[in-house]
Order: structure tokens, then C-alpha cells, then sequence
């Protein structure tokens, strides 16, 4: 019978490219991925993975029993689901990924939220900004809050439900002397020097592409992800930027925000689990308070403040 543990090992490896990464994946030594790696490959008398420059590859045999694998494990967490609403009980842990950006207006509330609802359960979160679809793929976290920019394609991998939460719209950032209140035309900022993230991250993608829709290639003066540098810059009158709403604290002072008015740049914000016909108690419950915060912070500012 096959072990469901290599199974998994083995999906793990075939997302990390190599057994070191997936070791490192899995707290666990490359010996020891190794060794039941190998175990598989006796169980099923068949090469299951091929050396391929530094990384490995699956062969035939290995893409055809990973394909297995994926509706296997799949069908466990379903059970899993099914069992927990049976016991009828939040669980007491799961794991959360979210984006920087969103941390202060939507998860610090969420989690003290449900830190009051289910006292019994233990939020780990993960902030980052990388790959977070792919790791609720592999089960190493629970529920990602991302983004998705509305005119950028939707690469939501299979296998993956998603909760919109929240439309989040982009402002212009300025020092508080140097703009009004007003809407203003993306086209307006073509003289501007912009703080802007990497054109490889899916905020900088949106920019380049409302950009070239409004007519004109901005001018990238400052490139970074760091949402508290591009505020920096801004209030210091260096450069304009683009920040989603959510991003800004309404308390910081020195600058101003106005709304983009002929080509909006808008993300939005939501949760995602792995499907499963049973909806588990636990990820509900965390993708509830991550609901109730985003409405909150929906409601509670429904226009754009200035930042004085």
C-alpha cells in the first residue's frame, strides 16, 4: 500500500525542483527525503524522479503517480473537513499567509477578531509576498489573503477557492504641498518621477500596463516593493507614488492622496483555501474575520482621505 507521506514528499519535491529545497520545505534533512523517496520508488518498482541540470524532474512513471497523488491527498483533506464538521469545533491551529500590505486594515484585525471568538485557536501568520498560491497548494498553509490586479490575468492555480474580500483601488501619492485633493489623470504623472515596486511584482505589472493604456512609459525613478520607502519619498516631495488604499496608515503625516480617475488601477483582495466539497470549520472561520475586517474597512472609509 502506498504511504501517503512519500506521496506527498513527492509533490513537494516535483513544486521545489529538488530534494534539498523540499527538505528545506519540510524541516526535515535531504537524507531523509532521500530515503523515503527511495522507498517509493521500491513500492511502486519504477524510477519515479530524473537528475535534471541541478534540480530533478519527474519521469513518466513519477508524473503519472503524482497526478494520483493530487487527487489522494485531496480526498484526505476532505475527509479532514468532513470529521471536522462532524466535531462541529473550530480546530486549534491554521496557518494564514498574507501580504504586507495588507497586515494593519485587514489581518491585525481579522486575527484579533477571532483571538476573541475561538480563544482555542493559534493563527500562525506568514507575511510575504511570494509564491503564497503555490504553498496552500502544498498544504503548508491554510488560507492565503492575496491580490489579483483586475486587468492582469487571473493565474489561480487548480484546486483553489477563492472569497473576494475587498476592491482596493490605487492612490497617488504626493507631498502634502505638492497636489490637491482631486481626482487626478493617470496621463498627469508622465512628467512625474514615480516610486514604483519591481516591474516583476504584480503591482509593478498593473502600473506599466494602465501606464501604457493612459499613453505614455512612466518614468521609474525609484524601484522598490517597500511601501514605507515609496511613502518616504513621496512626503520628501522625490517622487510620486502609487499605493494601494489599504497599504496607507491614515495617520502618517506629510503628504496626500487623491484618486486616479481616467485609468484606475484596482486589485482585489481575497482569500483563498483548498477546495473542498466540506467546508472546513476552521479556514471558515478565519476567512469570516478576514471578511468582517475587509467590510469594516469598506465601510468605514468609503472615500479616499487626505493624509495632512
Amino acid at each position: 500500500m502506498l504511504d501517503i507521506r512519500r506521496l506527498y514528499m513527492l509533490k513537494t519535491v516535483a513544486a521545489r525542483g529538488s530534494i534539498t529545497a523540499a527538505a528545506q520545505s519540510l524541516a526535515l534533512s535531504a537524507g531523509a527525503v532521500s530515503q523515503q523517496l527511495s522507498a517509493l520508488r521500491h513500492d511502486v518498482g519504477v524510477d519515479l524522479l530524473r537528475p535534471d541540470g541541478r534540480s530533478v524532474a519527474l519521469t513518466e512513471a513519477g508524473q503519472v503517480l503524482l497526478e494520483h497523488a493530487d487527487r489522494i491527498l485531496a480526498a484526505v483533506e476532505e475527509a479532514e473537513s468532513a470529521i471536522a464538521v462532524v466535531k462541529g469545533t473550530v480546530g486549534a491551529t491554521a496557518t494564514l499567509a498574507a501580504l504586507p500590505s495588507t497586515v494593519a486594515r485587514i489581518v491585525a484585525p481579522a486575527l484579533t477578531a477571532l483571538g476573541s471568538h475561538h480563544p482555542q485557536l493559534t493563527v500562525t501568520c506568514l507575511v510575504t509576498d511570494q509564491a503564497q498560491l503555490r504553498e496552500l497548494t502544498l498544504g503548508t498553509v491554510d488560507v492565503v489573503l492575496g491580490q489579483r490586479y483586475h486587468h492582469l490575468p487571473d493565474a489561480t492555480p487548480r484546486g483553489i477557492e477563492v472569497s473576494p474580500l475587498l476592491d482596493d483601488p490605487l492612490l497617488v501619492v504626493t507631498a502634502a504641498d505638492h497636489a490637491d485633493e482631486r481626482p487626478v489623470d493617470l496621463r498627469e504623472l508622465a512628467t512625474h518621477p514615480l516610486a514604483v515596486p519591481p516591474p516583476t511584482t504584480d503591482c509593478g505589472q498593473a502600473i506599466l500596463q494602465a501606464c501604457h493604456e493612459a499613453g505614455f512609459a512612466p518614468t521609474m525613478r525609484y524601484i522598490t516593493a517597500d511601501i514605507a520607502a515609496q511613502l518616504t519619498l513621496a512626503r520628501a516631495g522625490l517622487a510620486t507614488a502609487l499605493i494601494p488604499r489599504t497599504a496607507i496608515d491614515p495617520t502618517t503625516p506629510g503628504i496626500r492622496t487623491a484618486p486616479i480617475e481616467d485609468h484606475p488601477i484596482q486589485r482585489l483582495l481575497f482569500a483563498a483555501t483548498r477546495h473542498t466539497q466540506t467546508a472546513n470549520p476552521t479556514t471558515t472561520a478565519v476567512i469570516a474575520a478576514l471578511r468582517t475586517a475587509a467590510r469594516q474597512d469598506r465601510t468605514g472609509r468609503t472615500k479616499p482621505v487626505p493624509l495632512a
